[in-house]
């Protein structure tokens, strides 16, 4: 069991002190997840990595208890809180900017799509929305991979899944993304 499995137990057992032991043991690891996804925005983004780190851990470790797993299970979730917390961001800029109302964009290339966010971050969650309801799992890989930046190895690792696995959910999961946001 590792140490952050270890405090990640104590948390969910009620140990108000463990909390405080965590962030140390991951704060880097966040840090540089968030960093990869903040260096594909546009520049002057006033959200900065460390600010995004910071909101997902309150979001993780609140007042809520969580139970997680393991530790590929807690980096699951801070990848599903950076998300929620990006598209909500792109959203309220959306609604600012345009009266709520969502413009629909050209996106010609699926790279564009899965490895550019700024594009259009808002389509890609409501697409992944609905793919979550149809496969879970796959929906997982993606989330993982755009909204994380995680490597197709750390993936597999997290899962506890082969990487040709990934890398067919990968494969499928932005082809996917990319028949149910042209559609639109």
């Amino acid at each position: 069991m590792t140490d952050v499995t270890r405090i990640l137990n104590a948390i969910e057992e009620g140990d108000a002190k463990a909390a405080d032991e965590l962030l140390p043991l991951v704060y880097e690891e966040l840090r540089l997840l968030a960093a990869q996804k903040m260096a594909k925005e546009l520049p002057g983004q006033t959200l900065q990595a460390t600010a995004l780190v910071h909101e997902a851990y309150l979001r993780l470790v609140g007042n809520e208890i969580q139970n997680w797993d393991s530790r590929g299970h807690f980096f699951a979730a801070a990848a599903e809180a950076m998300r929620r917390i990006l598209v909500d961001k792109a959203r309220f800029k959306q609604s600012m900017r345009h009266g709520g109302k969502h413009q629909k964009k050209d996106l010609s290339d699926m790279f564009l799509i899965i490895e550019d966010p700024k594009d259009d971050i808002v389509a890609v969650d409501d697409a992944l929305d609905k793919l979550e309801r149809e496969d879970p799992k796959l929906a997982n890989v993606i989330k993982l991979r755009y909204f994380s930046g995680l490597t197709l190895d750390q993936i597999a690792t997290i899962m506890g899944i082969g990487r040709r696995t990934v890398d067919r959910y990968w494969a499928l999961g932005r082809a996917w993304l990319y028949q149910e946001i042209t559609q639109e």
